[in-house]
């Protein structure tokens, strides 16, 4: 069959088509994450939001990503396209074939997630790519904690290759998956409505194609990239050029993690160099160089073009330099299923480091990551469950703005509904409330974390692992703000080390405290009035209330 052919339109020229056509792609987009949302056989997509869908053009490069998309997924997606396209080749390559893999170096990070891609063709040539990523609720091997010391404990290796052949599935691919993980029907039907996504962002570009009687869309993506790589640029420029650094220091293990970077911005181009950041680690905390990318590319995007929609070109001028074997750069095979517990620190450093630029856009530290609870068990028939909930901390402060409270940053993770926790795990939930003072006092106050508590009420035992951050090492004010306060983790009303796996006998309570978010600015600057609208709130601990609040209250 034909494979890639250049467009030979105008349109590319035509700055109103271009924005025109760019919009109805991205709609394409979003309706197949909405169709993941509605036909997800797990919590992890209809409720968490831990997921990804783009379309690019016929080399992998990425024109639109769904509205929804969660920061650690940006440009992981096109790196899978182009590595499914240097495995495959597009020569082999036909109509009604969907590719796989969870390779976390050449998808998102971690064996979790699995990548799907999808070739477009109209009228028998290769145009572009569908492609999604998606946080499946099992991949075999050790329930996802950073207590891994190899990749080969972390589950199900899928590399790069077919999940439908010209429109029939691989039945040696879906019963080998089926026999390694502990949810099979919630894991094989999660990538089965991620296929059905693929095909729909296909049938809806084709349509377009013939709409617009176009053959491709490679000038189009041309044209797009450029303008937004000109836009970013000019971003940077406004910028003064230089080197600026900043560094801190994360809970670790036995001993602290640190990060440092260097960020260097010269004629309209910007580096974030993690050298200097600890070394790769012989735990699941190491994080691909890929998601440090993504995680660097949404801290930069987020203060110069938040407005602008993710596409290839925006990118181009943002690197990341990590050393190889480094915690930001690892080395396979690294243990790598707690990623994001390294990962979600990269924007708040590169904060730090671009505060004396960007005072009044840059964000306190974060009470983030985000917290995850793993759950398994074995069911009265004998089968095998396994549960994810997220919880989250308070965000930040900013200049101007108090940080809000209970917000997944830099991940926009929606934490687990205590209606949908209890229908699919055995728990019943005891509390869930604010935490007073957790935020870090400033002129601006950083974001409360959350008191969890529920109760185990499987007739057996629950496996059950944490993963936790900011335990030891709170989030950092900024400006003179406070730190916010650390979080913990209890057994029945007992510290327990949340870094090791967990066993809930019948009846354990659980107890879990997220970290508040840093202040910014110093509190002797917080006005009166918002003091006394926190101790209202109960934000803050009510004593010595000004009468003035206690009559409004």
């Amino acid at each position: 069959m034909s494979t890639t052919r250049p467009t030979h339109d105008n349109t590319a020229d035509n700055a109103i088509f271009l924005e025109v056509f760019w919009t109805r792609v991205r709609s394409a987009v979003n309706e197949a994450a909405k169709l993941i949302v509605r036909t997800s056989f797990s919590t992890l997509s209809s409720e968490a939001n831990d997921f990804a869908v783009v379309m690019t053009d016929s080399q992998g490069q990425t024109i639109a990503e769904n509205a929804g998309a969660i920061p650690s997924f940006i440009g992981t997606l096109g790196n899978t396209v182009r590595a499914i396209i240097g495995a495959i080749g597009t020569q082999a390559m036909r109509d009604g074939d969907i590719y796989i893999t969870n390779n976390p170096w050449i998808g998102t990070g971690h064996l979790n997630d699995v990548c799907l891609v999808k070739p477009i063709f109209h009228a028998s040539h290769l145009v572009g790519f569908a492609a999604t990523a998606g946080h499946v609720p099992d991949i075999g091997g050790k329930i996802r904690s950073v207590d891994a010391r190899e990749l080969f404990e972390e589950g199900f290796h899928i590399p790069p290759m077919h999940f439908l052949r010209e429109g029939q599935a691989d039945a040696t691919l879906l019963s080998l998956l089926r026999t390694n993980v502990r949810t099979p029907e919630q894991t094989v039907g999660d990538i089965w409505c991620h296929a059905s996504a693929t095909e729909l962002i296909a049938r809806r570009v084709s349509d377009l194609l013939h709409e617009y009687r176009l053959t491709g869309v490679d000038d189009l993506a041309v044209a797009l990239f450029s303008r937004s790589e000109q836009a970013m640029r000019a971003a940077i420029r406004a910028l003064p050029d230089g080197e600026y650094r900043y560094g801190m220091d994360t809970d670790g293990f036995d001993e602290r993690f640190r990060f440092e970077v260097t960020v260097r911005i010269a004629d309209g181009a910007l580096t974030c160099d993690f050298t200097g950041s600890s070394p790769q680690q012989p735990r699941a905390v190491n994080c691909v160089l890929a998601y440090t990318h993504a995680m660097t590319a949404y801290a930069i995007k987020s203060l110069l073009l938040p407005e602008l929609a993710n596409n290839q070109g925006l990118f181009r001028p943002i690197q990341t330099v990590a050393p190889e074997g480094s915690l930001l750069n690892p080395l396979s095979p690294a243990p790598v299923g707690g990623r994001s517990c390294t990962g979600h620190y990269v924007p708040t450093t590169i904060f730090g480091a671009l505060y004396p630029l960007l005072p009044e856009r840059v964000m306190a530290g974060v009470g983030s990551p985000v917290w995850i609870t793993n759950l398994t068990g074995r069911r009265a028939n004998g089968k095998s469950f396994a549960n994810v909930l997220f919880y989250n901390g308070g965000m930040g402060a900013t200049h101007g703005k108090d940080g809000a409270s209970v917000m997944s940053w830099p991940s926009n993770i929606s934490p687990t509904p205590i209606e949908v926790a209890e229908r699919d795990a055995p728990l019943r939930f005891l509390r869930k409330a604010l935490l007073p003072d957790s935020g870090g006092t400033g002129q601006w106050r950083g974001g409360l974390g959350e008191e969890i508590q529920f109760v185990n009420q499987h007739e057996g035992p629950l496996n059950v692992v944490f993963l936790t951050e900011r335990l030891k090492v709170a989030a950092p004010g900024l400006g003179g703000g406070d730190d916010g306060a650390p979080g913990a983790v209890w057994i029945n009303g007992q510290p327990i080390n949340s870094r090791t796996p967990q066993v809930l006998q019948p009846g354990d309570v659980v107890t879990l405290r997220t970290p508040g978010g840093g202040g910014y600015g110093p509190a002797a600057a917080r006005s009166a009035d918002a003091t006394a609208r926190d101790r209202l709130l109960g934000y803050v601990s009510a004593t010595d209330l000004p009468s003035t609040a206690a009559s409004a209250h």
